[in-house]
């Protein structure tokens, strides 16, 4: 019996705890990489260039006046568009509504609009919105790209809902002024937010686009999502 007890203590007992300890190392390192997926939000962006004047048109505006972890679904509705943005540093706070109709046709007041053309939130793409440079529309974005090309507005938040009650949040990178298309947009591979205002009377060609990068997506209060849009027409 001795003799047995011995052989135990010094053979049995050590290659089990040496199994349990190999068992438990697996297991320690299959919760650190199992469900590990690449954040498609956090890809960094391109640097910045100047648009070639060949590219795509800017959308044509009128004379100037006066934080979470990222939860974005691989696949988005299909109907998702932007709803409402808000850049609370600069006091926008808008709806978002689809342009009116025709290729020529005068944006809207009292609203932002979607190039519809290009992205929406969440789809990995470049989301486009514009909107006048007036009051309570996008005349803060043009007064603060006066001031040192813009440099303030590098690092400001700009939150965008969508229609499916998705919030998401945007970080300012880069104030491009006096513009001329958007062929970097439209090339964009990567989730981005482009904002885009006129920078003087109307016929002046050159616009300011502000360039933002992903920070979070969450869900949202279906009130905060759905703003009462009024747009106007206005010319």
């Amino acid at each position: 019996m001795a003799d047995l007890a011995e052989r135990i203590r010094t053979r049995l007992v050590p290659a089990l705890l040496t199994a349990f300890g190999v068992t438990m190392l697996a297991a320690g390192l299959l919760s650190l990489t199992g469900g590990v997926t690449a954040d498609s939000l956090g890809t960094p962006m391109p640097s910045a260039m100047t648009a070639a004047p060949t590219g795509t048109p800017l959308i044509t505006l009128p004379p100037l006046e006066s934080v979470g972890l990222p939860t974005a679904s691989p696949t988005p509705p299909a109907d998702r568009v932007a709803t409402r943005v808000r850049i609370a540093a600069l006091k926008i706070d808008l709806p978002i509504v689809a342009p009116p109709p025709g290729d020529n046709a005068y944006p809207y007041c009292n609203v932002a609009m979607y190039l519809t053309t290009l992205g929406q939130p969440g789809q990995g793409r470049a989301t486009y919105l514009y909107a006048h440079a007036r009051t309570g529309m996008f005349l803060p974005l043009l007064d603060a790209s006066l001031v040192q090309n813009g440099k303030s507005m590098l690092g400001m938040v700009v939150e965008v809902w969508t229609s499916d009650n998705q919030r998401f949040l945007y970080e300012i990178t880069e104030v491009r002024r006096h513009q001329t298309d958007l062929a970097d947009a439209a090339n964009a591979t990567t989730e981005q937010l482009w904002l885009q205002t006129s920078e003087g009377p109307k016929g002046t060609v050159p616009k300011l686009q502000v360039v933002a990068e992903p920070l979070s997506q969450e869900a949202a209060d279906p009130a905060d999502a759905h703003p009462v849009a009024k747009p106007l027409v206005c010319g």
